[in-house]
């Protein structure tokens, strides 16, 4: 449970960071969207990477961590 809890924690943080929270659409297909995220999240191997980059854009990013794995999704939300 600590490792799904540490992973949403970040997933959240990322969507914050990018100003992609308060684009998620709200689509009939964005649910299956978030599980996928969310599954590729718990699996990424990059946590230290997500977490100090996330610790080095306190006031904010124009797009998510070159190498997340989520990157493309979250940016398009960004770009939509």
């Amino acid at each position: 449970m600590d490792r799904l809890n540490e992973r949403a924690e970040l997933m959240g943080r990322m969507l914050d960071t990018i100003g992609a929270m308060n684009h998620v659409p709200t689509s009939v297909h964005t649910g299956a969207a978030l599980r996928s995220a969310a599954y590729r999240c718990i699996n990424c191997s990059e946590t230290e990477a997500c977490r100090a980059w996330l610790e080095s854009h306190p006031d904010g990013a124009d797009e998510a961590l070159p190498n997340c794995p989520n990157a493309p999704l979250f940016n398009s939300w960004i770009d939509s």
